[in-house]
């Protein structure tokens, strides 16, 4: 692919660009209310509802920030034979995403987190799931399915939340095929699977899922060890890049030939963390779709992940922001 030579061209070549987003999905289930009273029967507070609603979420929300940056994403995941799989198939409708990608399971339910909110504060979070692995016709029936999508698809992100859509398997087989094909493929991991992304073009974990994946512990503002950290996992996973999101202090990004480069975070006034990585995860495998440079991929992917972190809750990318910012901040300057 031809390199990006502009801010302009690079935000309209977005539009283009079809990701296959495999890993585990989920409703957030959102309940509102007043407390103005402790129940008679326990000491608890008593919710009067006042609000509800249900959102994508898990690797779906990463499809609605596929689906904002102007990209068309497919989600390649399992849902139960339930309720809850016909609201999420609703859910994708709503949305305007495909649901050609979403298989019904008849071993596990639809997982779903349903939050009970007064004000500004989370009184209770109930959790529906199963993390077991997969079975036999779970993984032959995922397998099938990506070997159908991914021919059309321009780069693959395992979205992984543990709750086991993915297997050594079933991610071993996918980077091959892609491999085969030509297709990068981008990892936002998880504790179970941290070690089975082997010869990934792209993997993306925070700093303590690193420091957890490499049962490490070194203070966070010492580079030099945090540095040394992230060549060793480079080494370990045969990662092309090595992308770790540091909070506040910005991103870090290794190249298997270039090195390790740091990148500050951006000033913002944080009104919630909530769903930056998704954004992050999504801005970099489209970045990396497009070939662009290394030190672009970082900054991009930095600037997308602060700019959401100021809105409260979980919220896809503005693109229309992203590019006025990444056009005030210069990163035409990193193409």
């Amino acid at each position: 692919m031809d390199r990006v030579s502009s801010l302009e061209e690079l935000f309209e070549r977005l539009n283009g660009l079809r990701a296959l987003i495999i890993g585990d999905v989920m409703i957030d289930s959102y309940i509102w209310g007043k407390v103005e009273r402790i129940s008679p029967e326990a000491p608890v507070p008593v919710v009067t509802v006042t609000r509800r609603e249900k959102r994508l979420g898990g690797a779906a929300n990463v499809a609605l920030n596929v689906q904002a940056l102007g990209a068309t994403p497919v989600l390649c995941a399992l849902v139960g034979d339930d309720t809850e799989g016909q609201e999420f198939r609703g859910l994708l409708a709503d949305n305007g995403l495909t649901d050609e990608g979403i298989i019904t399971s008849q071993a596990r339910p639809t997982t779903m987190k349903e939050r009970v909110l007064s004000g500004s504060q989370q009184m209770l979070r109930v959790d529906n799931e199963s993390d077991k692995n997969l079975d036999g016709t779970e993984q032959a029936a995922l397998l099938h399915r990506i070997q159908k999508l991914l021919g059309d698809c321009d780069v693959v992100i395992f979205e992984d939340y543990d709750k086991g859509c993915l297997n050594a398997t079933v991610i071993e087989e996918t980077v091959k095929l892609a491999g085969e094909k030509g297709i990068p493929t981008v990892v936002d991991p998880k504790k179970r699977n941290f070690m089975a992304y082997r010869g990934v073009s792209l993997f993306k974990p925070n700093l303590k899922e690193l420091k957890e994946g490499l049962k490490i512990e070194f203070d966070h503002g010492d580079r030099t060890r945090l540095g040394e950290a992230i060549k060793t996992l480079a080494d370990k996973i045969q990662a092309q890049h090595t992308l770790v999101t540091l909070s506040e202090k910005g991103v870090a990004i290794n190249h298997r030939e270039e090195g390790l480069h740091f990148l500050p975070a951006h000033v913002r006034d944080i009104s919630d963390v909530s769903g930056a990585g998704d954004t992050v995860v999504s801005i970099a495998s489209l970045a990396l779709a497009l070939n662009l440079p290394v030190r672009m991929i970082a900054a991009l992917s930095n600037l997308g992940g602060g700019l959401v972190c100021e809105h409260l809750g979980v919220v896809p990318i503005n693109k229309s922001r992203l590019f006025d910012e990444a056009r005030r901040c210069k990163l035409h300057e990193e193409l």
